[in-house]
C-alpha cells in the first residue's frame, strides 16, 4: 500500500516537470519570434519611466509588423535572384 502511493506522488511530480518544461518552451520560441519588438517597447517604457523620452523604435517596429502582416501575397511575389 506504502509503495503504491509513492508511486503516485512520483508520478505528479513527473507530470509538473513536463508541464513547467513545455511552458518554458513556449516562452522562449516566443520570446525568440518576438524578441525584438519586446525588448525595445520595454526600453522604451524604461526610457520614460526614468524621466526620458521613448525612441519609439518598438511602435514603429509594431507599425511595420502589421503593414507586412495584412499585405496579400501570391505566388508570383516569391522572386529568385537571377
Amino acid at each position: 500500500m506504502a509503495t503504491t502511493k509513492l508511486k503516485q506522488l512520483g508520478q505528479g511530480m513527473t507530470e509538473y516537470i513536463i508541464i513547467v518544461a513545455l511552458i518554458a518552451i513556449t516562452a522562449i520560441t516566443v520570446y525568440n519570434i518576438f524578441g525584438d519588438t519586446v525588448r525595445g517597447q520595454v526600453g522604451d517604457m524604461a526610457a520614460e519611466l526614468g524621466g526620458g523620452t521613448a525612441t519609439d523604435a518598438g511602435a514603429a517596429g509594431a507599425a511595420a509588423a502589421n503593414t507586412e502582416a495584412v499585405a496579400d501575397y501570391g505566388l508570383t511575389d516569391f522572386k529568385q535572384a537571377e
